[in-house]
C-alpha cells in the first residue's frame, strides 16, 4: 500500500461519516469516496500540510456536487425521502453522543430541511469541529460568510431537534416489548409504548407498498403496525430479524432471501416516538454492509 492509500485509509471511517451525514445515502458516499481518492491519488503529498483537514475538504466538495445533482430527482420523488439505514458495526458511536445523535434517523431527516451549504457547514462545524477557515474552503465561501452560514443552520436545526442522549439499553428494553406486542397482536399492550403523537414515515418512491404521507397517532400508528405484523408473520418464507441501524434498534423484514424493509425505532422518555421504514428497494441495496462511523 502506498502512502496516499495509507493516508486515505486511515481516515476513511471520518470520511464516509461527513459524506453520508450531508448525503443521507451510503451509497452516495461510497460513490463519493472512491471519486475522491482518484483525486487523492493525483495530489503531490509534499504540498499537504493537514492529510485530515485536505481530505476533509476534498470529501466536502464531492458530496455537495453529487447533493446538487440529485436535487432534481428528490423533487420527483414520490412520498417521503429517508436517509439509506446505515448498518453500523456493533458498538460503533454508542459511546460519542454526538456522533450517536448525528447519524441518527431524526437527525438526518432535519439535516434535510438544511440547504446544501448549510447542511455541509452544519455537519462539519456542530459535528467534526472543524475551524471556520478550514470550512471556507470546503465550501468555497469566505470564512465570514461561513460563521453566518454556521449560526442560522444552528439555530435551524436546534428549533426542530433538540440534543437529547440516547439510552441504548431502554430502546432495547422497549423494542422487545414491542415486538412481543406485535407479535401477539395486542393493540392494548402495544398503545402504552407509544407516545400519543408517535409517527410513522415510510420511504418507498412509489416501488413498493406503503403509506405516502406520515401517519400520526398511537392509535393508528399501533394498528397499523400490528396489521404489518401480521402479514408478516403470515406470509410464507417471511421473517423478522433485530438490528442496530444509525444506533438504533431496527426491525428488519425478509421474505425469502429478499430483504423487503428495515424499521428503524426512535425512543425518547420510554416510549416510542418515530418508525421510520424503508421500503424502497433501491436504498435496501447495501444496508447488509456494516459501516465503521468516526468523527
Amino acid at each position: 500500500m502506498n502512502e496516499h492509500a495509507e493516508r486515505f485509509t486511515s481516515l476513511r471511517p471520518l470520511l464516509f461519516t461527513i459524506a453520508y451525514e450531508i448525503l443521507g445515502s451510503a451509497t452516495e458516499s461510497d460513490d463519493v469516496l472512491q471519486d475522491s481518492y482518484l483525486r487523492w491519488a493525483e495530489v503531490d503529498l509534499d504540498t499537504v500540510r493537514d492529510t485530515k483537514s485536505y481530505l476533509a475538504q476534498l470529501v466536502t466538495r464531492q458530496s455537495l456536487n453529487a447533493l446538487r445533482a440529485g436535487a432534481r430527482r428528490r423533487e420527483d420523488y414520490v412520498g417521503p425521502w429517508l436517509p439509506e439505514p446505515l448498518l453500523l458495526t456493533e458498538g460503533d458511536a454508542s459511546s460519542d453522543v454526538v456522533l450517536a445523535e448525528s447519524v441518527s434517523m431524526a437527525m438526518l431527516v432535519v439535516l434535510e430541511t438544511l440547504g446544501p451549504d448549510e447542511r455541509a457547514v452544519f455537519v462539519l462545524r456542530e459535528v467534526f469541529g472543524f475551524d471556520y477557515d478550514e470550512i471556507a474552503g470546503a465550501v468555497g465561501k469566505s470564512t465570514a460568510a461561513v460563521r453566518q452560514i454556521a449560526h442560522r443552520a444552528r439555530e435551524h436545526v436546534h428549533a426542530r431537534r433538540k440534543r437529547f442522549e440516547p439510552d441504548t439499553a431502554k430502546s432495547a428494553e422497549v423494542t422487545t416489548q414491542f415486538l412481543t406486542a406485535a407479535a401477539t397482536g395486542d393493540l392494548d399492550a402495544l398503545l402504552p409504548l407509544l407516545s400519543p403523537n408517535v409517527t410513522w414515515t415510510a420511504d418507498s418512491d412509489g416501488k413498493a407498498s406503503a403509506a405516502r404521507r406520515p401517519v400520526i397517532g398511537a392509535d393508528r400508528v399501533g394498528r397499523l403496525v400490528l396489521g404489518l405484523m401480521r402479514g408478516a408473520s403470515t406470509a410464507p418464507g417471511a421473517r423478522v430479524e433485530l438490528a442496530i441501524c444509525n444506533n438504533a434498534p431496527a426491525i428488519v423484514l425478509y421474505l425469502d432471501d429478499s430483504l423487503e424493509a428495515v424499521i428503524t425505532i426512535e425512543v425518547a422518555d420510554g416510549k416510542i416516538s418515530h418508525f421510520y421504514a424503508m421500503r424502497n428497494p433501491d436504498k435496501l441495496v447495501s444496508v447488509n454492509v456494516r459501516r465503521t462511523i468516526s468523527r
